[in-house]
């Protein structure tokens, strides 16, 4: 039965071997090497607790297996303990020092966990003792552009296509920064790389995604719009959205948020936080550059705490939110709240105030008050139809399935200006509303308000910016939040009737004029 879950395990059946092993344990209860697989197989489908209990319990027989110790470090990473995952990935570094893919994975890990400056070490020790390691090379370049360190990203990007010119994942790298002109050799490169047959279909997409904005870059706009649909179709095929789930969703919150909350215990609780609300590729990323070049003030990226202190409440009272928020005492808002300031606290070692610029938080402004009553929260806002193709133009994680059809995009679009512009109205000391082109056409006086909204003296850093070095974890603005604000960033005039629709539907729903 172990060899068949092995066989199972190459050819990618995992669930047939999950059953597999789970008979290999009924029969021998804790054997290691059935523990292990199952891990993996676990690891595999997702299940990352399950993923745990087996490498914990088989660590307990091995202790110094290397691999091991990886192992778990990335399943710890996924479930959100962050500081555990790099005290294993990095014990694995120290048992096998010669592990390039040790070092990789302590590289990628430290990535995605914001320390930048340590995952570069790491990637580059991978690199010594591995210089054909594509994905410690692939994983470097985006730790640099998120650096600022464009010229080196670049590079790196250009090195991943060179030895492998099909790889999906160095193609979009380049495109992803923005700043790359892609010429005719390149757009021929990408498009033998699309006529192959044996690319899986996340691949695909990434090359669809590049090669449109290739074909912009010749100026091709009709042909490049049929590749951003074709590649978003694709897309849609593999990720869940329910607009009409969504839609309902907020309709709930709407008429739950109606209610007056309780009042807060300590209306002085959240000062700390500065919440950046928007839809992607609205401007948020440049926001949170301006008011993390102030000297109080953290840019802590997208983090996730808000959205996990929620979930976790919602677990615990076996309730969907926002259900639950209406049987929500003060006390319990208060508990809340300081579960968040608590898994937030890193933000604040250096600085008295930090940004939390999750995509999701739009839904949660009202919880996030109720909790955070002193908090304070930026919503930023484009222009629908720029917003609308920015997105679509965009190749996201699975999480944003609503950008792969724009009729699904643009009733996303209206859904957040309907409940945004009730939270400005019901909240009008505790919200603003930040235009993304006031701010372009007039800067200084925009970002004097908006400091001033936030309590923070005027510092001159913020009208500069982008001469500010830190991570930025948005890889498509981590290179123009290093540039003074553009004025050119409107494209949906190029693409003419092809957006005729998507006005249409924004029109309708109250966000164009007529």
């Amino acid at each position: 039965m172990l060899a068949k879950a092995r066989e199972e395990w190459s050819r990618h059946a995992f669930d047939a071997a999950e059953r597999s092993l789970i008979s290999v344990l009924a029969l021998a209860p804790n054997e290691p090497t059935a523990t292990r697989m199952l891990g993996m197989v676990s690891q595999r489908r997702g299940n990352h607790a399950q993923a745990i209990d087996c490498f914990q319990r088989v660590l307990a027989v091995w202790p110094d297996d290397s691999d091991l110790h990886v192992c778990l470090g990335i399943a710890l990473f996924e479930r959100g303990d962050m500081n555990q995952a790099l005290v294993h990935m990095r014990h694995a570094c120290e048992l096998q020092p010669r592990s390039a893919p040790a070092w990789f994975n302590l590289g990628e890990a430290l990535s995605r966990a914001s320390h930048t400056g340590e995952a570069v070490t790491a990637l580059n020790h991978a690199l010594e003792l591995d210089p054909m390691h594509l994905p410690a090379r692939l994983s470097l370049s985006k730790a640099q552009a998120s650096l600022g360190e464009i010229d080196d990203a670049i590079a790196g990007f250009r090195d991943v296509v060179r030895r492998e010119p099909a790889h999906a994942e160095g193609w979009f790298g380049l495109s992803n920064l923005n700043t790359v002109r892609f010429d005719a050799a390149d757009a021929a490169t990408l498009q033998r790389a699309l006529a192959r047959n044996d690319l899986p279909p996340r691949h695909r997409e990434l090359l669809g995604f590049t090669l449109a904005k290739a074909m912009e870059d010749q100026g091709n706009y009709g042909e490049a719009f049929e590749m951003f649909r074709h590649a978003n179709a694709s897309r849609r095929q593999r990720v869940r959205w329910d607009a009409a789930g969504e839609r309902r969703r907020v309709d709930a919150i709407l008429r739950i948020f109606a209610n007056d909350m309780p009042a807060p215990l300590d209306p002085e609780m959240g000062r700390e936080v500065i919440f950046i609300v928007s839809i992607p590729r609205s401007g948020s990323t440049l926001v949170e550059q301006i008011l993390a070049s102030h000297p109080d003030v953290e840019g802590a990226n997208e983090i996730k705490d808000m959205s996990q202190v929620i979930d976790d409440e919602t677990r615990r009272r076996r309730s969907a939110f926002p259900l639950w928020a209406t049987d929500a005492t003060a006390d319990d808002w208060q508990r809340l709240g300081k579960q968040y300031l608590t898994r937030t606290a890193p933000w604040r070692k250096t600085k008295p105030r930090f940004t939390d610029k999750s995509l999701v938080t739009w839904y949660l402004v009202g919880a996030a008050l109720a909790m955070l009553p002193a908090a304070r929260v930026v919503i930023v806002r484009r222009d629908p139809l720029e917003t609308c193709l920015a997105c679509y133009r965009q190749c996201f994680t699975e999480q944003t399935g609503f950008t792969c059809d724009l009729d699904e995009m643009a009733d996303y679009c209206i859904d957040f200006m309907r409940l945004t512009r009730y939270w400005m109205e019901r909240y009008p000391d505790r919200v603003l509303d930040l235009p993304y082109e006031t701010l372009v056409a007039e800067p200084e006086p925009v970002i004097r308000n908006l400091l001033d909204f936030c309590h923070l003296p005027f510092d001159p850093a913020c009208l500069e910016f982008h001469k500010t070095s830190r991570t930025v974890a948005s890889a498509p603005s981590a290179a123009q939040v290093r540039q003074p604000i553009r004025k050119d960033t409107a494209r949906s005039a190029r693409y003419g009737d092809k957006l005729d629709g998507l006005r249409k539907r924004l029109r309708d729903g109250g966000l164009l004029a007529e």
